[in-house]
């Protein structure tokens, strides 16, 4: 008999409660989230203790969990309040806590017994013995560097028994696992107390500097590249799920805290229905083109593997001119659906109009498009386009919609 395979736990971003919500209501199995002090996101709307509880309560509902990131390097008076901090975490009923400052990790062991302690990818964990010391240290999760290879997590997994996490998708940092000054210095903000201003995805002007001569542009005049920058292309591994979960990662991590409830929602349904799939039915399983499909539509930049099976080329990188990706704008939500009147109730998010082809999805892809044909405003008055912000509109959908189901349409 085949021996069954662990199915790795879908782990998805939430900046606020409502992606919280939406993460898990489209399959994520848990949700990390940023508090009010000692995370690196401190612009993600991060949550109160208030909304903690309540994602916890949603997440308890729904069989899964919520993780609170505090991975910012303290300096001498940083950690001050902190084991108040984790105690109320652990009160909450938070599942673990993120850390990577050996500072944070002591006041939580010691005043917060109880609270599960995770290793942040910004600790730069790249190798068993790394992870054997911490597990001793009483952790029992670390977040790999994203510079760890396939081949090496194999490795890792074969000399420890502690869980890996490892991200599957979203932005990579062009620093080893975010160890940058760049904000510092270009922005006087600190990007490992929370202040990173993505320095590197400016764009920069370019010069030769040949001794003795006036110094040459390279980014500018009729035969210029586009402007310079350092940013990495984003990662994808929705083509690799049988070696992440053969693997033994445990935990399949998607960056994201500050994207929108449409990246959340597109990104955790297709690696859920991906990583399900594959468990079921390791045999006949495929990666779907419609999973790939449906990530480029909320994709931002080029996607590659990252260092998973290579060192990164310069095409894992966008210096200059970069391809144009098709944009999909996400234009509302479903609130309600009447099956007897097939009229659909639908919190507008972003501009649309009659006249417009869109799509309808929720989780489970269960997808279809349709072509706007009337509208009304919440009075009942019919109008021909939607332009405020969270505006209620009513319209017909030939097809059952959920309360949850999102809108989208391509970029004019």
């Amino acid at each position: 008999m085949t021996k069954a395979l662990k199915k790795p736990e879908v782990l998805a971003p939430a900046g606020t409660l409502e992606k919280l919500k939406t993460a898990i209501h489209y399959g994520a199995d848990a949700v990390y989230i940023g508090g009010n002090a000692y995370g690196l996101r401190s612009r993600a709307g991060n949550f109160t203790y208030e909304e903690m509880a309540e994602g916890v309560a949603f997440a308890r509902e729904h069989q899964a969990k919520v993780y609170v990131v505090a991975n910012m390097v303290t300096h001498e008076t940083d950690a001050e309040g902190a084991g108040v901090f984790f105690q109320k975490l652990r009160d909450i009923g938070i599942s673990a806590v993120i850390v990577s400052d050996p500072a944070l990790i002591e006041i939580c062991a010691a005043e917060a017994p109880g609270l599960p302690i995770h290793l942040s990818t910004q600790s730069s964990a790249t190798n068993a013995e790394t992870l054997a010391f911490w597990q001793e240290e009483g952790l029992e999760r670390v977040v790999l560097a994203r510079e760890v290879s396939m081949d090496e997590i194999r490795q890792i997994r074969a000399k420890t028994d502690i869980e890996i996490e490892a991200f599957i998708h979203g932005a990579m940092c062009i620093s080893y696992s975010g160890r940058c000054t760049l904000s510092n210095h270009m922005s006087h903000r600190d990007a490992n107390r929370g202040g990173c201003s993505q320095s590197c995805r400016w764009k920069y002007d370019l010069f030769d500097l040949p001794f003795g001569e006036e110094r040459q542009t390279l980014t500018s005049g009729d035969n210029a590249e586009e402007p310079f920058s350092m940013s990495a292309v984003d990662m994808s591994m929705i083509e690799h799920i049988p070696d992440l979960v053969e693997n033994g990662v445990d935990s399949l991590k998607i960056e994201g805290r500050m994207k929108s409830i449409h990246y959340v929602s597109t990104v955790a349904n297709v690696y859920r229905q991906a990583v399900d799939s594959y468990v079921a039915d390791p045999e006949h399983y495929y990666c779907r083109q419609e999973w790939i499909d449906e990530l480029w539509k909320v994709a931002q930049r080029e996607l590659s593997t990252g260092f998973y099976y290579d060192v990164p080329t310069e095409n894992d990188q966008l210096f200059g001119a970069r391809r144009k990706i098709p944009v999909y704008k996400f234009i509302g939500e479903v609130l309600s659906y009447d099956a007897d009147t097939q009229l659909a109730v639908i919190r507008q998010r972003n501009h649309f109009r009659v006249g417009d082809d869109i799509e309808f999805y929720g989780p489970g892809f269960t997808h279809f498009e349709q072509t706007v044909t009337e509208m009304w405003n919440e009075e009942g008055t019919a109008i021909e386009k939607a332009p405020n912000a969270m505006m209620i509109v009513k319209m017909p959908v030939a097809q059952p919609v959920k309360t949850g189901d999102m809108i989208r349409r391509k970029s004019r």
